[in-house]
């Protein structure tokens, strides 16, 4: 495997891969594809075989990075395109059936503001399964959230906690959000990646922790995430700088921008018949 840094990100480790690899060399486990999706550029990367897992790093499924520009609006037509765009590579990464009833994992340290795009992006998210049964809400998919924390924090491993609830709570399918490691400046609160590969949280900072995927879970698992940090030693060949991370000077508003964005999107993707309008109403 190509030795790329830390990336989380399935079309950064191949666009990196295909930088370091012979104009001859051909990478067939892994197929890549680019498209314009409501005038905002994504890059969908199939894994398919132990060979493209091996090149990138990654495990097998589909991966979808869409790419935002530097600052977007938080209101208006630009966001709503943001979120239509978003909602639909979620429902792509769910069964084709969509599920009736969701837990959603909001992954991650709310006290570290790197590490806080799961604990705020649960603010945004429309919480339903409290509803279901009332026949003013019959149109609304039930959804369940949890916020897992940290270890070092709750003393339970994330994975634990999200495997527990499914069991008690039968979800058709989970989503997990969290943020993630990249290896290219360029990548950083720069893009979203939407996959139904799972998530394991802490790995792209070297804290590996028990996946999140439909092997462990038994059930479909999507992951969403932006990516925060990049390895300070990617940065300056080496130099003793790899026990750090750097993440951008404008973190604190960029981690609260794509919170709300991946939080609207998630309910568009679930409550097909819900606006924007609708959940700043019911939200903000």
């Amino acid at each position: 495997m190509v030795n790329y840094g830390r990336t989380d990100l399935a079309a950064e480790a191949h666009r990196l891969w295909r930088k370091g690899a012979a104009e001859t060399t051909r990478l067939s486990g892994v197929r890549a594809e680019e498209e314009i999706l409501e005038g905002l550029p994504v890059t969908a990367v199939e894994i398919l075989n132990t060979e493209g897992e091996h090149a990138l790093g990654k495990p097998c499924g589909r991966y979808f990075e869409l790419r935002l520009p530097a600052l977007f609006p938080q209101r208006g037509a630009a966001f709503e395109q943001a979120v239509s765009a978003l909602a639909a590579l979620v429902r792509r990464c769910l069964p084709e059936m969509l599920p009736s009833s969701v837990l959603i994992a909001a992954l991650g340290n709310p006290d570290v503001t790197p590490d806080a795009l799961g604990p705020l992006c649960a603010g945004h998210i429309l919480v339903t399964r409290h509803l279901i049964g009332d026949a003013a809400f019959r149109e609304l998919r039930s959804v369940a959230l949890c916020r897992t924390g940290v270890l070092g924090t709750s003393g339970v491993e994330s994975a634990l906690q999200v495997r527990t609830l499914c069991q008690a709570l039968r979800p058709d399918c989970v989503l997990a959000i969290d943020a993630l490691a990249g290896a290219e400046p360029a990548s950083l609160c720069r893009c979203v990646q939407v996959s139904d590969a799972g998530i394991a949280p802490g790995s792209g900072v070297g804290n590996d922790r028990e996946a999140l995927s439909s092997r462990s879970l038994g059930i479909p698992v999507v992951a969403l995430g932006v990516p925060t940090v990049i390895d300070a030693a990617s940065l300056s060949q080496g130099n003793g700088l790899g026990a750090l991370f750097v993440t951008p000077r404008y973190i604190d508003s960029a981690v609260r921008q794509y919170a709300r964005l991946l939080g609207y999107a998630i309910n568009a993707a679930l409550q097909e018949h819900m606006s924007v309008s609708d959940m700043e109403m019911l939200l903000d």
